[in-house]
């Protein structure tokens, strides 16, 4: 891996970052009227004294790139304004919701690696029925959508199979891992399939290669052949693509978090946005902008760590 890919990537995250942060702040001024209204839940008759003091706080009559660069200054600072309705700072609020988003992501992730890989893994080395079985089942899995999954598995768990509860977040370590596994379930199921196929994929390309081949006819033992040659040349399309799961998975957690009323980041945003407050709408954005660059951009490195030829590409 090159000084000069690590530099591009670098590069490229602040550029997305940067232009993401332009759009988020842009997004309130391009609403018709005037932006301060909808700090205060587009009241019709708002009180100007009201409305002044948010023009000043939010700096609304200063020039479009003075008010940005104040707004995204302060963010870098860790300070994301206050939050008209629900009358606190952003960032306590964000704090408070954000260990429960990164728990079901992380839960959801380690789904996505662990189940993933193995089915894929499986189907590739075993072949016949169980490659055919596996690839209908995982073609159907990447077919259903977050929230027809979120649907289905509430009508399982909470009509039919009372196994597992289908809302809040729960306490204690037991009790958060049981409420999250429905939510955790439905935001893999996607990426689960999408990650199964690509391994498959990928450990059959390598057993069918020149250098695995050569390995058998020099007398390698096959589970050396499995891990060191087939396995680990593998590693490296399966990494990549696991990463930008894990990147799809916090695109779409709000979707699980306001299903199952576990009152992360995403739900907070749906409903922050439902009630027009555009500071903490925001944040959350920019936030979780940052993250999925960040997350993707970990994942591009590792992956030219991991597959040389990776680096080649990127660099042309």
């Amino acid at each position: 891996m090159t000084l000069r890919f690590v530099a591009t990537r670098l590069g490229m995250l602040l550029v997305t970052v940067f232009v993401s942060s332009l759009a988020i702040y842009g997004a309130m001024f391009l609403t018709p009227g005037d932006p301060a209204t909808l700090l205060v839940g587009g009241s019709r008759n708002p009180d100007p004294a009201v409305l002044a003091q948010i023009h000043r706080e939010y700096h609304l009559d200063d020039p479009f790139i003075r008010g940005y660069w104040h707004w995204l200054s302060n963010c870098l600072q860790g300070d994301f304004g206050k939050s008209l309705v629900f009358r606190a700072s952003v960032a306590d609020l964000i704090g408070s919701r954000a260990g429960g988003t990164f728990a079901l992501v992380a839960y959801a992730a380690v789904l996505v690696l662990a189940i993933g890989t193995v089915i894929g893994t499986i189907a590739a080395l075993r072949g016949g029925r169980t490659e055919t079985l596996t690839t209908a089942l995982t073609a159907g899995a990447m077919a259903v959508p977050t929230f027809v999954m979120a649907v289905l598995l509430i009508w399982l768990f909470a009509v039919q199979l009372p196994w597992f509860p289908v809302y809040g977040s729960g306490e204690g370590f037991a009790g958060t891992l049981s409420h999250l596994t429905l939510p955790a379930v439905a935001l893999a199921m996607t990426w689960i399939g999408y990650v199964a196929q690509v391994t498959r994929t990928a450990v059959r390309a390598e057993m069918r290669s020149e250098h695995v081949e050569t390995a058998r006819s020099r007398g390698v033992p096959e589970r050396i052949v499995i891990r060191r040659h087939i396995l680990h040349n593998a590693s490296g399309p399966v990494f990549a693509v696991s990463g930008v799961g894990v990147a799809g998975i916090i695109a779409t957690a709000a979707v699980a978090e306001q299903a199952f009323g576990t009152g992360g980041l995403g739900a907070l945003m749906i409903e922050a946005a439902s009630k027009q407050d555009m500071a903490v709408v925001q944040a959350i954005s920019l936030l979780f902008v940052a993250v999925f660059v960040v997350v993707n951009t970990a994942v591009d490195l590792v992956s030219a760590a991991l597959d040389p030829r990776a680096t080649q590409k990127g660099a042309r």
